[in-house]
Protein backbone atom coordinates (compact mmCIF):
# COMPACT_ATOMS: atom_id res chain seq x y z
CA UNK A 1 0.00 0.00 0.00
CA UNK A 2 1.41 3.13 -1.06
CA UNK A 3 0.35 7.02 0.69
CA UNK A 4 0.18 9.80 -2.18
CA UNK A 5 -1.33 12.87 -0.16
CA UNK A 6 -3.00 15.79 -2.19
CA UNK A 7 -1.31 19.08 -0.76
CA UNK A 8 -1.52 23.21 -1.34
CA UNK A 9 0.76 23.88 -3.79
CA UNK A 10 2.94 26.90 -4.06
CA UNK A 11 3.37 27.51 -7.78
CA UNK A 12 3.84 30.32 -10.65
CA UNK A 13 1.44 31.62 -12.08
CA UNK A 14 0.43 30.17 -15.53
CA UNK A 15 2.20 33.43 -17.40
CA UNK A 16 5.45 32.62 -15.41
CA UNK A 17 5.56 29.15 -15.65
CA UNK A 18 8.37 28.75 -18.09
CA UNK A 19 10.26 31.82 -16.16
CA UNK A 20 10.20 30.33 -12.59
CA UNK A 21 10.82 26.34 -13.81
CA UNK A 22 14.34 25.31 -13.55
CA UNK A 23 16.43 22.38 -13.87
CA UNK A 24 17.70 20.31 -10.72
CA UNK A 25 20.75 22.18 -8.28
CA UNK A 26 22.38 18.99 -8.54
CA UNK A 27 23.06 18.74 -12.78
CA UNK A 28 25.44 22.34 -12.71
CA UNK A 29 27.70 23.67 -10.84
CA UNK A 30 27.39 27.64 -9.45
CA UNK A 31 29.58 29.16 -11.82
CA UNK A 32 26.84 27.40 -14.96
CA UNK A 33 24.17 28.61 -12.91
CA UNK A 34 24.80 32.66 -12.37
CA UNK A 35 25.58 32.29 -16.27
CA UNK A 36 22.24 30.60 -16.78
CA UNK A 37 19.95 32.92 -14.93
CA UNK A 38 21.16 36.16 -16.48
CA UNK A 39 18.20 37.88 -17.50
CA UNK A 40 15.81 35.50 -15.64
CA UNK A 41 14.92 36.93 -12.48
CA UNK A 42 12.18 34.49 -11.46
CA UNK A 43 14.49 31.63 -12.46
CA UNK A 44 13.89 28.60 -9.14
CA UNK A 45 17.86 28.43 -9.44
CA UNK A 46 17.85 31.66 -7.41
CA UNK A 47 15.94 29.44 -4.50
CA UNK A 48 17.96 25.88 -5.45
CA UNK A 49 21.31 27.36 -6.20
CA UNK A 50 21.10 30.66 -4.06
CA UNK A 51 24.72 31.10 -3.48
CA UNK A 52 24.37 32.77 -7.19
CA UNK A 53 23.19 35.72 -5.64
CA UNK A 54 25.73 36.31 -3.31
CA UNK A 55 29.29 37.04 -3.91
CA UNK A 56 31.69 34.78 -6.15
CA UNK A 57 33.95 32.56 -3.38
CA UNK A 58 30.38 32.53 -0.86
CA UNK A 59 30.96 29.16 1.18
CA UNK A 60 28.78 27.27 -0.45
CA UNK A 61 27.59 25.98 2.92
CA UNK A 62 27.43 29.08 5.27
CA UNK A 63 24.22 30.37 6.65
CA UNK A 64 23.87 32.79 4.29
CA UNK A 65 23.02 30.66 1.22
CA UNK A 66 20.65 28.92 3.06
CA UNK A 67 19.10 32.13 4.47
CA UNK A 68 19.20 33.43 1.35
CA UNK A 69 17.69 30.48 -0.44
CA UNK A 70 14.32 31.42 1.81
CA UNK A 71 13.83 34.71 1.08
CA UNK A 72 13.94 33.66 -2.69
CA UNK A 73 11.18 31.86 -2.32
CA UNK A 74 9.32 34.02 -0.28
CA UNK A 75 9.95 36.70 -2.43
CA UNK A 76 8.39 34.51 -5.04
CA UNK A 77 5.22 34.98 -3.06
CA UNK A 78 5.13 37.74 -2.14
CA UNK A 79 6.04 39.49 -6.22
CA UNK A 80 2.77 37.36 -7.12
CA UNK A 81 4.87 35.75 -9.26
CA UNK A 82 3.75 32.27 -7.75
CA UNK A 83 0.71 31.61 -5.70
CA UNK A 84 -0.05 28.99 -3.33
CA UNK A 85 -3.18 26.77 -4.57
CA UNK A 86 -6.60 27.64 -1.82
CA UNK A 87 -7.35 23.77 -1.91
CA UNK A 88 -5.10 20.69 -1.14
CA UNK A 89 -4.65 18.90 -5.08
CA UNK A 90 -3.00 16.37 -7.15
CA UNK A 91 -1.29 17.29 -10.01
CA UNK A 92 -0.13 15.59 -13.44
CA UNK A 93 2.73 16.47 -15.10
CA UNK A 94 3.43 15.16 -18.36
CA UNK A 95 7.09 15.81 -20.35
CA UNK A 96 7.53 14.87 -23.49
CA UNK A 97 11.45 14.37 -24.93
CA UNK A 98 11.27 13.48 -28.60
CA UNK A 99 9.63 9.91 -28.46
CA UNK A 100 9.90 9.90 -24.36
CA UNK A 101 6.60 10.44 -22.80
CA UNK A 102 6.60 10.42 -19.36
CA UNK A 103 3.20 11.12 -17.42
CA UNK A 104 3.35 11.41 -13.54
CA UNK A 105 1.04 12.59 -10.61
CA UNK A 106 2.18 14.98 -8.32
CA UNK A 107 1.13 14.84 -4.71
CA UNK A 108 2.77 14.22 -1.18
CA UNK A 109 4.87 10.55 -0.52
CA UNK A 110 4.92 9.72 3.10
CA UNK A 111 7.96 9.32 5.45
CA UNK A 112 6.87 6.32 6.59
CA UNK A 113 6.64 4.73 3.54
CA UNK A 114 9.95 5.45 3.00
CA UNK A 115 11.03 4.09 6.76
CA UNK A 116 8.95 1.31 6.37
CA UNK A 117 10.42 0.39 3.39
CA UNK A 118 7.48 0.58 0.49
CA UNK A 119 9.60 3.57 -0.91
CA UNK A 120 12.26 1.08 -1.89
CA UNK A 121 15.99 2.57 -2.59
CA UNK A 122 18.81 1.29 -4.82
CA UNK A 123 21.67 4.02 -3.75
CA UNK A 124 23.57 5.23 -1.56
CA UNK A 125 23.96 8.62 -0.41
CA UNK A 126 26.46 10.79 1.07
CA UNK A 127 26.37 12.43 4.36
CA UNK A 128 27.66 15.85 3.15
CA UNK A 129 25.38 15.90 0.28
CA UNK A 130 21.95 15.14 2.78
CA UNK A 131 23.54 17.48 5.17
CA UNK A 132 23.05 20.62 2.32
CA UNK A 133 19.66 19.59 1.80
CA UNK A 134 18.69 18.87 5.30
CA UNK A 135 19.54 22.51 5.83
CA UNK A 136 18.02 23.93 2.20
CA UNK A 137 14.57 22.14 3.38
CA UNK A 138 14.65 22.90 6.77
CA UNK A 139 15.49 26.67 6.40
CA UNK A 140 12.95 27.22 3.88
CA UNK A 141 10.66 25.10 5.25
CA UNK A 142 9.63 23.45 2.31
CA UNK A 143 10.36 20.37 -0.15
CA UNK A 144 11.66 22.73 -3.19
CA UNK A 145 12.58 19.58 -5.41
CA UNK A 146 10.38 16.48 -6.09
CA UNK A 147 11.43 13.29 -5.92
CA UNK A 148 11.45 11.29 -8.56
CA UNK A 149 9.44 7.94 -8.38
CA UNK A 150 8.37 5.05 -10.22
CA UNK A 151 5.64 2.75 -10.16
CA UNK A 152 4.66 -0.48 -12.27
CA UNK A 153 1.34 0.50 -13.96
CA UNK A 154 -2.00 0.31 -13.06
CA UNK A 155 -5.04 0.63 -14.91
CA UNK A 156 -7.43 2.54 -12.37
CA UNK A 157 -4.30 4.97 -12.24
CA UNK A 158 -4.22 5.29 -15.89
CA UNK A 159 -7.71 6.24 -16.45
CA UNK A 160 -7.45 9.10 -14.13
CA UNK A 161 -4.32 10.42 -16.38
CA UNK A 162 -5.83 10.04 -19.18
CA UNK A 163 -9.01 11.57 -18.61
CA UNK A 164 -6.81 14.59 -17.81
CA UNK A 165 -4.68 14.70 -20.37
CA UNK A 166 -7.02 14.60 -23.19
CA UNK A 167 -7.72 18.16 -21.84
CA UNK A 168 -5.87 21.27 -22.23
CA UNK A 169 -3.46 21.73 -20.17
CA UNK A 170 -2.65 24.75 -17.55
CA UNK A 171 1.07 24.70 -18.10
CA UNK A 172 2.61 24.15 -21.58
CA UNK A 173 5.68 25.04 -22.30
CA UNK A 174 8.96 23.94 -24.17
CA UNK A 175 12.01 24.00 -21.43
CA UNK A 176 16.02 23.37 -22.31
CA UNK A 177 16.80 20.29 -24.46
CA UNK A 178 13.35 20.99 -26.52
CA UNK A 179 11.27 19.10 -23.72
CA UNK A 180 7.87 19.51 -23.64
CA UNK A 181 6.21 20.26 -20.04
CA UNK A 182 2.66 20.07 -19.47
CA UNK A 183 0.57 20.39 -16.17
CA UNK A 184 -3.15 19.66 -15.40
CA UNK A 185 -4.61 20.36 -11.65
CA UNK A 186 -6.60 16.85 -10.66
CA UNK A 187 -9.59 19.31 -9.33
CA UNK A 188 -12.37 17.27 -9.40
CA UNK A 189 -12.54 15.06 -5.46
CA UNK A 190 -14.08 12.16 -6.77
CA UNK A 191 -10.75 11.65 -9.31
CA UNK A 192 -8.28 12.97 -6.42
CA UNK A 193 -10.46 10.38 -3.90
CA UNK A 194 -9.55 7.72 -7.31
CA UNK A 195 -5.67 8.78 -7.45
CA UNK A 196 -5.11 8.08 -3.90
CA UNK A 197 -7.38 4.36 -3.69
CA UNK A 198 -5.19 4.00 -7.25
CA UNK A 199 -2.26 4.43 -5.55
CA UNK A 200 -3.35 2.40 -2.38
CA UNK A 201 -3.36 -0.32 -4.53
CA UNK A 202 0.22 -0.25 -5.45
CA UNK A 203 2.61 -2.42 -3.44
CA UNK A 204 5.63 -0.49 -3.69
CA UNK A 205 7.27 2.68 -4.96
CA UNK A 206 11.03 3.46 -6.42
CA UNK A 207 13.07 6.16 -5.83
CA UNK A 208 14.18 6.22 -9.49
CA UNK A 209 16.23 10.02 -8.94
CA UNK A 210 16.72 12.22 -5.94
CA UNK A 211 17.91 9.64 -3.08
CA UNK A 212 19.66 12.63 -1.55
CA UNK A 213 16.16 14.52 -1.68
CA UNK A 214 14.23 11.37 -0.17
CA UNK A 215 17.01 11.06 2.54
CA UNK A 216 17.51 14.67 3.67
CA UNK A 217 13.57 15.43 3.08
CA UNK A 218 12.71 12.33 5.65
CA UNK A 219 15.59 13.17 8.08
CA UNK A 220 13.97 16.77 8.38
CA UNK A 221 10.70 15.30 9.50
CA UNK A 222 12.58 13.16 11.95
CA UNK A 223 14.43 16.33 13.38
CA UNK A 224 10.74 17.98 13.71
CA UNK A 225 9.16 14.78 15.27
CA UNK A 226 11.79 14.88 18.17
CA UNK A 227 10.89 18.67 18.53
CA UNK A 228 7.55 17.85 19.09
CA UNK A 229 6.94 14.68 20.41
CA UNK A 230 2.75 14.71 20.43
CA UNK A 231 2.79 14.99 16.75
CA UNK A 232 -0.13 12.94 14.79
CA UNK A 233 1.66 11.80 11.55
CA UNK A 234 -0.92 14.23 9.99
CA UNK A 235 1.71 17.20 10.22
CA UNK A 236 2.76 18.57 6.57
CA UNK A 237 6.14 17.64 7.78
CA UNK A 238 6.11 13.79 7.43
CA UNK A 239 5.40 14.16 4.14
CA UNK A 240 7.50 15.05 1.37
CA UNK A 241 7.67 16.52 -3.06
CA UNK A 242 7.09 13.68 -5.44
CA UNK A 243 6.49 12.71 -8.75
CA UNK A 244 4.77 9.35 -9.27
CA UNK A 245 5.77 8.06 -12.72
CA UNK A 246 4.35 5.05 -14.39
CA UNK A 247 7.73 2.77 -14.83
CA UNK A 248 7.01 1.85 -18.38
CA UNK A 249 7.22 5.35 -19.55
CA UNK A 250 10.52 5.90 -18.19
CA UNK A 251 13.64 5.63 -20.49
CA UNK A 252 17.17 5.35 -18.44
CA UNK A 253 20.00 6.48 -20.89
CA UNK A 254 23.80 5.15 -21.09
CA UNK A 255 25.60 6.60 -18.21
CA UNK A 256 29.62 6.38 -19.79
CA UNK A 257 33.37 6.11 -17.72
CA UNK A 258 36.12 8.12 -18.51
CA UNK A 259 39.57 7.08 -17.36
CA UNK A 260 42.80 9.97 -16.52
CA UNK A 261 45.18 7.58 -17.34
CA UNK A 262 46.33 3.94 -18.16
CA UNK A 263 47.55 2.85 -14.75
CA UNK A 264 51.19 2.68 -15.84
CA UNK A 265 50.15 0.11 -18.77
CA UNK A 266 51.01 0.65 -22.57
CA UNK A 267 48.33 0.43 -24.93
CA UNK A 268 49.52 -3.15 -26.07
CA UNK A 269 49.32 -4.28 -21.96
CA UNK A 270 46.10 -2.32 -21.53
CA UNK A 271 44.38 -4.62 -24.94
CA UNK A 272 46.24 -8.17 -23.57
CA UNK A 273 44.61 -7.39 -20.34
CA UNK A 274 41.56 -7.00 -21.30
CA UNK A 275 41.69 -9.98 -23.30
CA UNK A 276 41.22 -11.91 -20.00
CA UNK A 277 37.50 -11.14 -19.72
CA UNK A 278 36.23 -9.29 -23.02
CA UNK A 279 36.53 -10.67 -26.91
CA UNK A 280 37.78 -7.15 -28.21
CA UNK A 281 37.31 -5.88 -31.82
CA UNK A 282 38.17 -2.72 -33.84
CA UNK A 283 35.05 -0.60 -34.65
CA UNK A 284 34.48 1.81 -37.73
CA UNK A 285 32.75 4.41 -35.55
CA UNK A 286 31.48 5.46 -31.95
CA UNK A 287 30.54 2.07 -30.44
CA UNK A 288 26.71 2.41 -29.14
CA UNK A 289 26.23 -1.05 -26.90
CA UNK A 290 23.19 -2.64 -28.55
CA UNK A 291 23.06 -5.40 -25.61
CA UNK A 292 24.33 -6.29 -21.96
CA UNK A 293 27.62 -7.24 -21.89
CA UNK A 294 28.27 -5.00 -24.73
CA UNK A 295 30.84 -2.45 -24.43
CA UNK A 296 32.50 0.30 -26.14
CA UNK A 297 35.97 1.61 -25.25
CA UNK A 298 37.58 4.86 -26.99
CA UNK A 299 41.50 4.76 -26.54
CA UNK A 300 44.14 7.04 -28.92
CA UNK A 301 41.83 8.00 -31.38
CA UNK A 302 40.28 4.49 -32.09
CA UNK A 303 36.62 2.46 -30.75
CA UNK A 304 36.75 -0.74 -29.99
CA UNK A 305 33.65 -3.25 -29.07
CA UNK A 306 34.61 -5.81 -25.64
CA UNK A 307 32.07 -8.22 -25.81
CA UNK A 308 32.22 -10.14 -22.20
CA UNK A 309 33.24 -13.86 -22.49
CA UNK A 310 30.33 -15.95 -21.46
CA UNK A 311 30.34 -17.94 -18.20
CA UNK A 312 32.26 -14.69 -16.37
CA UNK A 313 28.69 -12.95 -15.72
CA UNK A 314 26.41 -14.56 -12.32
CA UNK A 315 22.54 -13.86 -13.95
CA UNK A 316 22.02 -14.95 -10.56
CA UNK A 317 23.29 -11.79 -8.82
CA UNK A 318 21.25 -8.70 -9.43
CA UNK A 319 23.61 -6.70 -8.76
CA UNK A 320 26.98 -8.79 -10.26
CA UNK A 321 25.51 -9.26 -13.55
CA UNK A 322 24.96 -5.47 -13.90
CA UNK A 323 26.96 -4.21 -16.75
CA UNK A 324 28.40 -1.53 -14.55
CA UNK A 325 29.53 -4.03 -11.71
CA UNK A 326 30.90 -6.17 -14.43
CA UNK A 327 33.03 -3.15 -15.94
CA UNK A 328 33.80 -1.97 -12.43
CA UNK A 329 35.07 -5.48 -11.36
CA UNK A 330 36.96 -6.43 -14.12
CA UNK A 331 38.59 -3.16 -15.37
CA UNK A 332 38.02 0.05 -13.60
CA UNK A 333 39.11 -1.57 -10.29
CA UNK A 334 41.67 -4.81 -11.36
CA UNK A 335 43.37 -2.89 -14.64
CA UNK A 336 42.70 0.68 -13.69
CA UNK A 337 43.53 0.51 -9.74
CA UNK A 338 40.28 2.53 -9.08
CA UNK A 339 38.67 0.97 -6.04
CA UNK A 340 36.01 3.49 -5.22
CA UNK A 341 34.89 5.21 -8.09
CA UNK A 342 32.64 7.85 -5.82
CA UNK A 343 35.83 9.49 -4.36
CA UNK A 344 38.52 8.80 -6.91
CA UNK A 345 39.65 11.48 -9.10
CA UNK A 346 41.30 9.55 -11.92
CA UNK A 347 37.15 8.68 -13.03
CA UNK A 348 34.55 11.10 -14.52
CA UNK A 349 31.02 9.97 -15.30
CA UNK A 350 29.20 11.52 -18.54
CA UNK A 351 25.31 11.03 -19.20
CA UNK A 352 24.42 9.71 -22.31
CA UNK A 353 22.21 12.69 -23.25
CA UNK A 354 25.37 14.43 -24.18
CA UNK A 355 26.19 11.62 -27.02
CA UNK A 356 29.00 9.71 -27.29
CA UNK A 357 31.12 12.63 -29.14
CA UNK A 358 31.69 13.91 -25.49
CA UNK A 359 33.84 11.18 -24.68
CA UNK A 360 35.96 11.54 -27.94
CA UNK A 361 36.31 15.65 -26.61
CA UNK A 362 37.20 14.56 -23.64
CA UNK A 363 40.04 12.12 -24.43
CA UNK A 364 41.07 14.72 -26.53
CA UNK A 365 41.86 17.38 -23.32
CA UNK A 366 41.77 15.67 -19.99
CA UNK A 367 41.17 12.05 -20.29
CA UNK A 368 42.91 8.71 -21.55
CA UNK A 369 40.44 6.49 -22.39
CA UNK A 370 36.63 6.24 -22.36
CA UNK A 371 33.91 3.42 -21.93
CA UNK A 372 30.33 3.32 -23.47
CA UNK A 373 27.34 1.64 -21.81
CA UNK A 374 24.28 -0.28 -22.41
CA UNK A 375 21.63 1.44 -19.75
CA UNK A 376 20.78 0.06 -17.12
CA UNK A 377 17.19 -0.94 -17.51
CA UNK A 378 14.28 -0.08 -14.79
CA UNK A 379 13.45 -4.10 -14.55
CA UNK A 380 16.47 -3.99 -13.40
CA UNK A 381 16.67 -1.51 -10.72
CA UNK A 382 12.91 -2.66 -9.47
CA UNK A 383 14.74 -6.10 -8.93
CA UNK A 384 17.34 -4.89 -6.88
CA UNK A 385 15.45 -2.65 -5.53
CA UNK A 386 12.95 -5.47 -4.23
CA UNK A 387 16.05 -7.45 -3.30
CA UNK A 388 17.52 -4.92 -1.08
CA UNK A 389 20.71 -4.49 -2.71
CA UNK A 390 22.69 -1.56 -3.81
CA UNK A 391 23.55 -0.47 -7.53
CA UNK A 392 27.00 0.96 -8.19
CA UNK A 393 27.38 4.51 -8.19
CA UNK A 394 26.45 6.27 -11.22
CA UNK A 395 24.40 3.12 -12.71
CA UNK A 396 21.48 5.04 -14.09
CA UNK A 397 20.93 8.80 -16.12
CA UNK A 398 17.17 9.39 -16.74
CA UNK A 399 15.74 11.49 -19.17
CA UNK A 400 14.00 14.24 -19.65
CA UNK A 401 15.04 15.78 -15.65
CA UNK A 402 12.33 16.92 -13.40
CA UNK A 403 12.13 20.61 -13.07
CA UNK A 404 11.83 22.27 -10.22
CA UNK A 405 9.57 25.56 -9.19
CA UNK A 406 6.63 24.26 -10.80
CA UNK A 407 5.14 22.70 -7.41
CA UNK A 408 6.63 23.91 -3.79
CA UNK A 409 5.17 21.60 -0.95
CA UNK A 410 5.23 23.82 2.42
CA UNK A 411 5.95 22.09 5.36
CA UNK A 412 3.59 23.64 7.93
Amino acid sequence: MSVIRPFSALRPKKEYASAVAALPYDVMNSEEAREKVKNLPYSFLHVDKAEIDLPVGTDLYSDAVYAKAAENLKKLETDGICVRDAKKNLYIYRQTMGSTVQTGVVGCASVDDYLNGVIKRHELTRADKEEDRIRHVDTCDANTGPIFLAYRESADIDAILDKYTALAPEYDFVSDGGVRNEVWAVDDEKDTAALVRGFEAVPSLYIADGHHRAASAVKVALKRREAHPDYTGDEEFNFFLAVYFRSNDLKILDYNRLIKDLNGHSPAELMSLLGESFTVSGHDGAVHPSERHMFGMYLDGKWYSLRLKDGIADENDPVGSLDVSLLQKLVISRIFGIDDPRTDKRIDFVGGIRGLGELEKRCSEDMRVAFSMFPTSLDELMRIADASMIMPPKSTWFEPKLLSGLFIHFLR
